[in-house]
C-alpha cells in the first residue's frame, strides 16, 4: 500500500517542516531540545504534543514550531533570517493562544489553581547581519515608563527570549550538539552560496548539491520538489524584505532632505528677513512643491 501523502502547507518554511511537520520532525525536535537543554531525552520515552497556531480570521500569521514536552514544558521556537526586536511581543501572543488551547475556558474560573506548562522561548537566527553566538530579548525592553522614571527592578510582566545564531562558523557549539540543525544550516549555506553566485536554477542546484554531500540527504530525496517550493517562497520573501528596506531608506533620505529644506527656509525667513516665496526660490524649491512647504511652515 502506498504511503499516505504528508499534509503540507506550501507557505511552510523548510525549518518548520523539518522540526515541526515532517514524519521525522519529532525525532529532529527531540535532538534540538536536548541540544538546547543539555539533556538526553529519548523519543520513545517522551510525550510530545505539537502546539501549532494556524492562521485564523483574527490572526493572520502562525508560529513556527511549538511542542509540549511531557505535559510540563511548552517550547516555542522561531526561525528568523532577520533580527526582529518585536519577537518577545509576538511570542507573548503565541503563548497566550497556546494556553487558550491547553486550558478550557471554564477552568479559568475554578477556585483551585489550574496548572499550566512552563513556557520557553527561542529564536534561531541564520541571517547575514553580524550577530553574536547567543543573545537575549526581553519584553520589558519595549515598555514605556512615565517621563523621568527608570525601569523598575520588579515588573508585573516579563518574557525572555533566548537567541542563537545558527550560521556555520557562528553557532558551532549548538550545531555540534544537534546534527539535524547543523545539516539544516549547511543546506541554508548552500542556498545562500547558489543565490549569491547567481547559478542557473540556484535552489535546485543547492538541493542537489546537498544530496551529493550527504546533507539531509534522505529528507531531500524524499521531498526535493516540496523543499524547492518552500525555499522559493522563503527566497521571494527575503527579496521582498530587502526591497522594502531599500524603499524605506530612500523614503527616509527624501524626508530628511525635505526637513533640511524646511530648516533652511525657516533660517532664511527669520534671519535673512526674506519672504517665504523669496526663500523657496532661493533654495530652488519647484513651484509645484511650494504650497506643501508653505503649509508646513505655518
Amino acid at each position: 500500500m502506498a504511503e499516505a501523502k504528508e499534509k503540507h502547507n506550501v507557505k511552510d518554511s523548510v525549518f518548520v517542516d523539518l522540526f515541526g511537520k515532517d514524519k521525522t520532525a519529532r525525532k529532529n525536535f527531540i535532538s534540538l531540545y536536548n541540544a538546547l537543554h543539555g539533556t538526553a531525552l529519548k523519543l520513545e520515552e517522551t510525550n510530545l504534543v505539537p502546539e501549532m497556531i494556524e492562521n485564523t480570521l483574527y490572526m493572520a500569521y502562525s508560529n513556527d514550531v511549538a511542542m509540549q514536552v511531557n505535559g510540563r514544558i511548552v517550547v516555542l521556537i522561531e526561525h528568523q533570517s532577520t533580527i526582529n526586536n518585536n519577537m518577545p511581543l509576538r511570542l507573548l501572543d503565541y503563548v497566550a493562544r497556546i494556553y487558550e488551547h491547553i486550558v478550557p475556558a471554564k477552568m479559568k474560573f475554578y477556585r483551585r489553581m489550574v496548572k499550566i506548562p512552563v513556557p520557553e522561548f527561542y529564536v534561531l537566527y541564520n541571517g547575514t547581519d553580524n550577530y553574536p553566538e547567543t543573545g537575549e530579548m526581553r519584553l520589558s525592553d519595549a515598555f514605556m515608563y512615565p517621563e523621568g522614571e527608570c525601569k523598575p527592578d520588579e515588573l508585573p510582566l516579563e518574557l525572555v527570549v533566548k537567541v542563537y545564531n545558527i550560521n556555520i562558523g557562528k553557532g558551532d557549539r549548538l550545531l555540534e550538539r544537534c546534527e539535524e540543525l547543523r545539516q539544516y544550516s549547511r543546506l541554508m549555506d548552500l542556498v545562500r552560496k547558489a543565490c549569491g553566485e547567481k547559478k542557473e536554477e540556484p535552489l535546485t542546484w543547492a538541493v542537489q548539491e546537498a544530496i551529493r554531500q550527504g546533507i539531509l540527504a534522505d529528507y531531500l530525496k524524499r521531498k526535493s520538489t516540496e523543499v524547492i517550493n518552500m525555499l522559493t517562497m522563503e527566497y521571494d520573501y527575503a527579496v521582498d524584505v530587502a526591497a522594502q528596506k531599500e524603499e524605506s531608506l530612500e523614503e527616509g533620505i527624501r524626508i530628511g532632505e525635505e526637513r533640511g529644506r524646511e530648516e533652511g527656509l525657516r533660517n532664511l525667513i527669520l534671519n535673512m528677513k526674506l519672504t517665504p516665496l523669496q526663500a523657496m526660490n532661493a533654495l530652488g524649491i519647484p513651484p509645484d512643491e511650494q504650497t506643501l512647504f508653505l503649509s508646513r511652515l505655518q
